[in-house]
């Protein structure tokens, strides 16, 4: 992974120090609440329903042991002994003290961490595939390009005010585990006809109050030109998007003002001026920092199929780890392991100081002290020897961390909602939990198959419930909250958004609705069809008629 350089550090702690300075001045009523906004804003700190929260940066969700412990050591010292992944692969802690989170910044920059353009009007952190280097399904390692963008878009002169928050992502496999079609800019590395590299743009994706799939606007660009086209296209939303209206100044609005063909005209007029400029990309360059990313010293071993058969044949519950939580690497005898955050009972995505330790233990024990965090606010570990996954799954159990679940119902994405969220219509967070505690059953799930469930408290959609297979929304009605729920949105490589499936429902009725919605799907799916498909193929109807038709909750329904 890329590690800074004396200029790096410097820049970094030069940083804490103004901000400590901006802090002290503050405290002091030297300046006021407006005169601070933006100084927080752009190092993290938001102030929520309670207390303020921080939110700390980490690049494409990659993080080394040390920095996972330098986290849970900050939970244990400055806040409340945990902390929350969130969907753009970064980690937040909500409860700090204004006046020591200067202290924080600090402790994070000792170990190359920073929350520097984690909010405010700028480009946030740029999230890949949680995979990424060790997938099977794997194109092109997309973190050396990842990093590049990093590198120029921090403190960018030209684009450190734009004129709303800014959001990239990136895939290079098979399958899109990035959700490139509902960001801002969404890249998709592929291989050329001549082996190397070609980048295609998808732009003006998003969610929030106005869902838009993005659209496609350049195809086949070679990697020298990435940034330039990326300045490109951000010259002309910084040109014509819109601030007199923060809910219209996304450059998704923006996109759909124009069109997507005016828009993509815009972008390659721009381009003219900027190809083979100063930001075209030398070779050299990328080599520089792909040498940041070699792979690891992988041992020569022999794939453990047979081993691991014996051991899935001796232990049901391994075996359905093994099912849902591990995926193949591309070095043979290894795995990647997804450690769960979704037990039941806890807040999706929160993980204990004690958590964030034994994970950085088993980096380092069975793999090469590295841990990435997933859009679904999960824990990976990259690379575990196959003949270790047995230890790992007992392990992982011992620290709440071995659910079962990985890709299936109960492993949401669930944004904080209205528990700590000031913006917040309705809380969200008693929602995933109802629905954990409704389908607590492997059996069940396992059946169900693979199955999306998001959950927002508000429409600014940061449980990017547009996008679930399932999608559940708080909504306010004259004072009380209130769930709507879509069905059929998916974030992969064929995106979609959900369809409404009509009027919302009390809170305490929303997990008889999943299971009305469930019903649907178990009596019409075909042999082995999933979810998304059979709500395709037999539409939205089918479910309206059996949610709003039924008198009374059915009884939980089980496979059988």
């Amino acid at each position: 992974m890329y590690q800074y350089s004396a200029f790096d550090q410097r820049f970094v702690e030069e940083r804490v120090e103004q901000y400590r300075d901006q802090t002290r001045r503050y405290l002091a009523g030297e300046l006021t609440d407006d005169q601070f906004l933006q100084l927080r804003l752009r190092n993290g700190l938001y102030i929520q329903r309670l207390a303020p929260m921080l939110r700390i940066a980490v690049p494409y969700g990659l993080l080394t042991a040390a920095q996972l412990r330098a986290l849970a050591e900050i939970t244990r010292t400055y806040d409340k002994g945990y902390a929350h992944l969130s969907t753009r692969q970064n980690v937040q802690i909500n409860w700090p003290e204004l006046r020591v989170v200067p202290d924080i910044l600090a402790d994070l920059a000792a170990v190359q961490m920073h929350c520097i353009q984690t909010s405010g009007s700028c480009i946030r952190n740029i999230t890949t595939d949680q995979f990424a280097g060790v997938a099977a399904d794997e194109i092109v390692d997309p973190r050396p390009y990842c990093e590049l963008m990093r590198q120029w878009s921090t403190y960018h002169p030209e684009f450190d005010w734009l004129p709303r928050k800014f959001k990239i992502a990136v895939n290079a496999a098979q399958a899109d585990r990035a959700a490139i079609h509902v960001h801002d800019i969404g890249i998709n590395i592929r291989a050329g006809d001549d082996g190397r590299p070609r980048f295609d743009f998808l732009v003006g994706g998003g969610l929030g109050r106005t869902p838009v799939i993005g659209s496609l606007i350049r195809e086949g660009l070679p990697e020298q030109h990435l940034l330039t086209y990326l300045e490109a296209i951000l010259r002309v939303y910084n040109r014509y998007g819109r601030r007199d209206n923060k809910y219209k100044a996304r450059i998704k609005i923006l996109v759909r003002a124009m069109t997507p063909e005016k828009f993509r005209a815009q972008v390659d007029a721009e381009w003219e001026h900027l190809r083979g400029g100063p930001s075209t990309v030398p070779e050299e360059e990328i080599e520089r920092i792909k040498a940041c990313f070699v792979p690891h010293p992988y041992e020569d071993l022999a794939d453990e199929t047979h081993l691991l058969a014996r051991q899935r044949l001796a232990d049901p519950a391994f075996n359905a780890w093994m099912r849902n939580n591990v995926a193949p690497h591309n070095r043979p005898g290894y795995a990647i392991v997804t450690l769960s955050t979704k037990a039941t009972g806890v807040p999706p995505g929160d993980v204990t100081e004690e958590q964030m330790d034994a994970v950085a233990d088993f980096a380092e024990r069975f793999g090469f002290g590295e841990i990435r965090i997933s859009h679904e606010q999960n824990f990976i570990l990259p690379d575990v020897p196959q003949k270790h996954l047995l230890a790992v799954y007992e392990l992982a159990c011992d620290q709440a961390l071995g659910q079962a679940n990985a890709g299936l119902l109960t492993d949401m994405i669930c944004c904080p909602g209205g528990d700590f969220c000031s913006l917040a219509n309705a809380k969200s967070i008693p929602i995933a939990e109802a629905i954990q505690r409704r389908f607590d059953d492997y059996d069940y799930l396992h059946d169900l198959g693979p199955l999306d469930v998001n959950i927002s408290g508000c429409m600014n959609a940061c449980g990017h419930h547009h996008v679930g297979h399932i999608g559940i929304l708080g909504v306010d009605k004259r004072g009380d909250e209130f769930y709507q729920i879509s069905i059929g949105g998916n974030q992969a490589e064929d995106a979609s958004l959900g369809r409404i499936l009509g009027p919302s429902f009390k809170r305490a009725d929303v997990p008889d609705v999943i299971d009305r919605i469930l019903a649907v799907y178990v009596d019409n799916r075909l042999d082995g069809e999933p979810f998304l498909h059979t709500v395709r193929r037999i539409g939205i109807e089918p479910f309206k008629t059996h949610v709003y038709g039924v008198a009374q909750p059915p009884a939980l329904r089980r496979a059988g």
